[in-house]
Formats: C-alpha cells, structure tokens, sequence
C-alpha cells in the first residue's frame, strides 16, 4: 500500500507488535520519516473502532487527513477525515479522523469513554501544547479505570522519550532512524547590530541564501507583522524565478495550501512562522532560513494578563527548523545568529503549561471531576497560577465554593472560548456575539487609539470612516466565528458594550486616577495607563480588554467606557463601603475615611469624623510601622538589660516589637496620630510594662540601672554598647578584688577608669587582673601628674576614695 518507501515503514511492525502486546508505546521518529501519514494507516488493520489522531495545527491536520486519504486513492472524508472548529468532513465510514488538540477534549468530556474509538495517537507531542498535555492526562486515566482495550502511542521527533514511556506505564519506545539527508549549517561571522533593523538584516540574509543555493527556501520568522515586513523588503529584490508566499496560522486555509504547494513555474521563498516546524512537508525546500526566535504566549497570574513575548528560540526547535531542509535532498541552513551565541540557547521551549493561562484547564478539570493531583501529567500544572485561574472561575460562578463546577460552569464548558468570554455570551446573549469573536482575535485595527467601540463599527460597518489601519483578514473572521457564536445563543437582556466586557473582565474594570487622564487603577488591583493624546484618556471608568501584560504597570490596547449606573447595575451586591483608619504616607499622619468601593476602586472617598480612638491608634501604628521606633536613650538602655535576662524575659528585639505593636504600645500612644508626635513619644514606660512585678525586681537585681561603686556612689550602666560599660574614677574601685558583673549569666562589666581629670586611663573588664599588671605603670604616669590623689602600690589593699590630699600635705 506504501508507495513510495519511507523511513518510519521499517518500524511499523515493531509499532504494530507493541500495540497488540501492550495497547501502549512511544513512536519517536526525526521529521521527515512519516509518521503523520503512515502509522495510522499501518494501525488499521489491527484496530477495533475508530483511530482518532491529534495535531497541533488546523494545516497540518487538514494535510495529514488529504495525504492519507490520497494514499488510499479516497476523498478526505471517506476512510479518512479531519475535525475542527468550524470544519469537519467525516462519514459513516471513516475510520480514522485527524483532529485538533481541542477536539479531543471535547470528545472526552462528552462521552467519557469514547464509545467507538479503539486508539488515540498524539502526533508531535515534544510540542507539548497545553491540550495535547490535558489530553494525555484524561485520555490516560480513561485507559487505566475503563477502557484497558484502548490504544495509546505519543509520537515525538525530539522529546526525550523515556519520562513520557514512565507515564505511560514504561511503555515500550520505538525509535525510526529516519532518513534525513545531509544539511550545511551556516551561521553569522558576527553578531548583528542592535541598531540594525531586524526585518532588513533577515531580508539581506534571504537574499544571500537564494542568491547562492538551489531550490525553494522556508524562512522562519515569529509572527505575522515580521512577516510582513520581511516580505516588503524582499520586493523587487528577490530572484525572478521566485515567488514570495506568507504562511502562518490566521491566513486563509486555501491561501495556506498554495504556500505549501509545489510551485510550478519555478521556486518559491515560503515566509513562514512555528507552523511550518513540524508535519507539514513542502516541496523542493533545500533551503532554511532560521530568524532564531520564537513567539510565545506568557500569563502573569497575579495580573489576570497574557502577552505575546518575542524569545529566543531552543535549541531543539532550531534542529527542528534545520532538518526541514534534508527533507527531500541536501541541503542548507542559514541561522541569523553566530556560532558562539548558540550557546547561550535554552535547550528545549517551556511547555505552554508551565507558562499559559491555566482558566481553561482548571474549568476542564473541574468538568471532569478531578484534581490536578488524580491525573498523570508529563509537567503538572504549577499551583500559583493554577489557583488563580479557580479563583477567577469561582468569581464567574463556575465553581462553587469547593472547587466543584456549578450548572453555569457546565454551559461555559460547552463553548468554544475562553472562560471570560463563554461567560459574557451565557449572560448576555447573542447581542454579545460579535463582541466575543472579536475579543478571541488579534487586533484589527492598527493605530486607532484604544477604544474598543471602533472595532465594533469596523465589524459591523467596514470602510465608513473607521480611524486606523484595517485588516479586512481579521475582520472577516471574526464576522465568521461571530457567526457561528450567534447561532447557539439565546436572546440576553439588553446590554451596552461596556456592560458586556464588563462580565468578562470584571477585575479589570479601571478607574481613572486622580489627578492623572490617561492612568487608571484596576478593579483587580493592578495599574495600566494609555497614551496621554488618546480620545479615550481622561474617561473616568472604562473596562480594559487588552493590554501589553506589563506587570507594573500594563500599556492598555483595547478599552470600552462603563458608566457607574453600569456598574452598579451589574456588581451592586459587590459594591459596599468600607470603614479605614490608615496612615497616609503624603500627610504624614493618619487620615479616617468612608469608602465605597469595588474590589481595588474607590467610587466615593468621604472624611470619617467619628472614627473611634482605637481605630486611629491602629493606624498610628501602622504609621510606626513604616518610620520606626523612637528609641530614646532611656529606652535603649532599659530594652538592652531586658535582652541580658534571657529567654525567660520578654523579646525586645526591633523585629519581635514591631511584630506585636497592639500587644504592648497601643495602649500608651496618648493620641499620638501625626509623625512628629510619634517621633517624640517615648516608648520607655510601654516597654517597663511588658515586665509584671517579680519581673522588674529581678531585672534591678540582676541588671540595674546603675552600680554601686565601692565608695557609695552611683554610677550609671551603658548598655547601648556590645558590652554593659560603667566608668569611674580609678580611686573609687581601689580595694575591689573581684571584678563586677551583671545578669543571670554574670556578664562582666566593661569599667572605664579614669584620672582625676575624667579622662580614661586604663579599659578593662578584668580588675583584679589590671591591678597585677598594667596597673604600676599607670600609677608611673598618674603620681607626678596627680600628687594629690593616692597611688598605692598595692591598690587591693587600699581603702576605696574620691578625697585628695591637703595643700601642703
């Protein structure tokens, strides 16, 4: 039946002895050795039911299904179909049907048990796309609890195979040597110039590749602006037996085909972006062209926001990209980057669930009656934004408050949109049709400021007097979709535009900022700020439909006016006021205020003249808080003899103080409210009131305020220092043979002897030992300064004093 013979045939009774021994296995197999085309085929003879096979891509299943179909000299939808959003061609008769990833989901979740289907291959699993993942989990614990007869390959060109066969039970790996013909890889002598537009370098380097080498060139590049703008710059300069042909995901299908379809009059350059990496094989290609960098989706969780960031792309997708030029003879490959920057190259993409937004996911687990935990995911999904994405379900009344799904979660489930928009539609209806499909697509309209409400007119009424660059592509596949939304909705109250956006974005509902038009406050708490010479800047409420996903502070794209009668109408029961006591960092002292609010917006701000004295001590607090402690002298002195007590006695550290600030300071503030009073406050008599009775006889026991020096006089203690330091006069301490000590673990004391004169003479925390010592020179150097005062010789025989000699004496 194969004709003709391709690589993967040598190991399709190796597959088919695994599939009839273990019902499992892991096909891996480089690009270009067929396994798209020909293990399905090879499968269908021992299969019972029907085959159902995943792509990653709408083209590559459309193509996998026609060349099958072609092998078998059928039409697509005969033994062979394919299944898509918004396009199927099966019969009665089809046996094996290629899908997209999303099918399968929805197959699952329909009929658990996949009545019919006898196998379930994923094709292109090293993708590892969030629904190929999800797939994979509820396809595998469909296997293990109900239907052990159903087959299961993953199929992968570059994946390491051996954690996904652990998945699946150590299924056996079946590895096809392929037969890729040789490929020159050529790479840049130097980095290029950052000041060097990208799109003019990548077209240089195209022309360069053309110009010296044979047959058609697939050139990779990120996105469909690049595209673009890659292609003008090639007009005119390209060689006249080429033909120039975009190729990326949101083109017609009919213009897709005819990118990939062999040309007839010469050779074509086939501007194309991740789509053309894997399944699809085009004709005569002995050229690649690699831009090095890829395009993926990025979700801030704490945001609610995705964003499309330019990266670098892996190293495994570049091998990838480069063996599309051995496909069907030698060949060569062009990689806009040098040899030494290759290694700066992760090694593999993330997957797209370790990055994405996990609101669809975590509604299909709720769906399925499962946790995360219950399936066996390649990568599980990672808990931060996995909870965010159930909280925003549970705010759309998806999910009750177990994590359960509700009979509303149910009806979204059903739709083919994300969560917030399935959301809108259920609520408002059919009106809200054109605003969903517009909203699961890129941006019409280029340079038409930010109100969404153009893009509304642009749909419903193209060319008249619209601001901005239209791409009529967009719009008429949104008027598609629109379409086919409208014709499953029912009839919904009466809605403005901005209500409806409203129910699907409900945390990102913005309130301008005072004092600043074109920056708002977000209802989700996040801030977001348009051009200042925008028409829609200075609007007070508007809800934001996109932005650039910024963290910070995101640049919004897309925005609709709300009215507050809007709001109200919608998120009454969540609008409440709110009693605060706070201090204000601009005033400098604590500030009362009655609030109404939505989640992070205040839509009135009024003075709060009754607030009760306990509630402004808390905000003093909290001022204290942030500008710290006062410490006054008294209060370092007493805290440090407390540290000297041990575990035993309360914990005056700063951090263990501020950490209890209501437990042992709110009742002394005396009304303190502003920074200069707070500043002045001494928190002395609060800290002495941490200590009950037996704790402060101790502490004047064990650690006093002062020492008793031998001559009765009493000599302050400083404790600020790393060691308690007492200073006196040398002669005062004459007689002292053991050397003063304080606290449960007697702590020497640092003694400071000084002269007559009070200036320091000797620094010790050894006494007795100072008088064996160093002492005599000392008393050297002190008798003739100092005639009048004693200088014993032994100074532990001497009677303590501070008395001199008579004049004359």
């Amino acid at each position: 039946m194969f004709e003709p013979k391709l690589p993967i045939d040598d190991v399709l009774d190796a597959l088919t002895c695994a599939v009839r021994d273990t019902g499992r296995a892991v096909l891996m197999a480089p690009p270009g050795a067929g396994k798209t085309t020909r293990v399905p085929l090879a499968l269908l003879p021992h299969i019972t039911g029907r085959i159902v096979m995943l792509e990653p891509r709408r083209l590559a299943a459309r193509s996998a299904a026609e060349r099958m179909a072609q092998t078998l000299g059928e039409a697509v939808g005969q033994t062979v179909g394919y299944r898509m959003r918004g396009d199927t061609k099966l019969s009665k008769s089809t046996r094996i049907e290629v899908v997209t990833e999303g099918i399968l989901t929805r197959m699952l979740q329909s009929d658990p048990e996949l009545t019919g289907v006898g196998a379930v291959i994923f094709d292109e699993y090293h993708e590892r796309s969030l629904n190929a993942d999800l797939g994979l989990a509820l396809t595998w614990e469909l296997r293990q609890v109900l239907r052990d007869d159903l087959v299961v390959i993953v199929m992968s060109a570059t994946l390491d195979a051996d954690p996904v066969a652990a998945l699946l039970d150590d299924a056996p790996v079946i590895r096809s040597e392929g037969r890729a013909f040789p490929v020159d890889t050529r790479w840049l002598d130097a980095p290029t110039p950052k000041a060097r537009r990208f799109e003019d370098a990548m077209a240089d380097l195209v022309i360069e590749a053309v110009t010296q080498e044979s047959g058609s060139a697939l050139v990779f590049i990120p996105g469909e602006s690049e595209i673009r703008r890659v292609e003008a710059r090639l007009t005119g300069r390209v060689p006249t037996d080429c033909a120039v042909r975009p190729l990326f995901g949101a083109m017609k299908f009919a213009d897709q085909r005819a990118a990939i379809a062999p040309c007839a009059t010469g050779r074509k350059i086939v501007l194309a972006t991740s789509i053309a990496e894997t399944s699809l094989t085009i004709e005569d290609v002995r050229i690649v062209v690699d831009a090095g960098r890829a395009r993926r989706a990025r979700f801030d969780p704490a945001s609610g926001m995705s964003r499309l960031i330019t990266e670098r792309a892996s190293k495994a997708e570049a091998e990838q990209r480069r063996g599309r030029a051995g496909r069907v003879a030698e060949g060569v490959c062009f990689r806009f980057w040098t040899k030494g920057e290759e290694g700066a190259m992760p090694a593999f993409a993330p997957a797209e669930i370790e990055t994405a937004d996990l609101t669809g996911l975590a509604l299909e687990l709720a769906l399925w009656g499962a946790f995360e935990s219950d399936l066996s995911f390649l990568t599980p999904p990672p808990p931060g934004p996995l909870a965010e994405a159930r909280a925003l379900l549970h705010g759309l009344g998806a999910l009750d408050e177990t994590g359960r799904i509700t009979a509303h979660g149910k009806a979204l489930s059903t739709k083919p949109l994300h969560p917030r928009l399935a959301h809108m539609l259920q609520l408002a209806g059919a009106q809200a049709a054109d605003l969903a499909a517009l909203l699961n697509e890129r941006d019409p309209l280029r340079g038409a400021g930010v109100d969404l409400a153009l893009r509304i007119r642009a749909l419903r009424t193209p060319g008249q007097g619209t601001p901005g660059t239209m791409d009529r592509g967009v719009i008429e596949r949104v008027k598609q979709e629109a379409k086919r939304l409208r014709a499953g909705a029912s009839e919904g109250p009466k809605m403005s535009l901005g209500e409806m956006a409203a129910l699907a974005y409900p945390d990102r509902i913005g309130l301008r900022r005072k004092g600043d038009q074109a920056r708002y406050i977000l209802s989700g708490g996040k801030g977001a700020v348009m051009d200042d010479g925008d028409q829609m800047a200075g609007v007070r409420l508007i809800v934001v439909t996109d932005t650039d996903g910024a963290p910070r502070e995101a640049k919004i794209r897309q925005a609709v006016e709300l009215t507050e009668a809007e709001l109200r109408a919608l998120y009454g029961e969540q609008i409440m006021w709110r009693e605060i006591c706070q201090w204000d960092k601009r005033e400098k002292r604590v500030v009362a205020r009655k609030q109404e609010c939505f989640g992070a917006l205040v839509l009135e701000d009024r003075q709060w003249k009754e607030a009760p004295p306990e509630a402004m001590a808390l905000g003093a607090l909290d001022g204290l808080r942030q500008i710290g402690l006062p410490w006054s002298d008294a209060a370092k002195r007493f805290a440090a003899r407390v540290r000297l007590m041990g575990d035993d006695f309360p914990d005056v550290s700063e951090a263990a103080l501020m950490e209890t600030l209501e437990t042992w300071l709110l009742p002394h503030l005396k009304g303190a409210r502003s920074e200069t009073q707070l500043r002045s406050l001494d928190i002395t008599e609060a800290l002495r009131a941490m200590l009950d009775w037996s704790q402060m006889q101790r502490l004047d026991t064990e650690v006093p305020g002062q020492f008793v020096s031998p001559v009765g006089r009493k000599l302050p203690i400083d404790y600020s220092g790393e060691h308690p330091e007492v200073t006196g006069r040398i002669q005062e301490f004459f007689g002292t043979t053991t050397h003063p000590t304080v606290g449960p673990n007697r702590v020497p004391l640092k003694v400071v002897l000084t002269s007559p004169a009070h200036r320091p003479v000797q620094v010790t925390m050894d006494l007795p030992g100072f008088w064996k010592s160093s002492y005599a020179d000392v008393r050297k150097d002190m008798r003739g300064q100092y005639p009048r005062h004693p200088w014993p010789e032994d100074p532990t025989e001497a009677d303590p004093t501070l008395r001199a000699k008579r004049r004359g004496t």
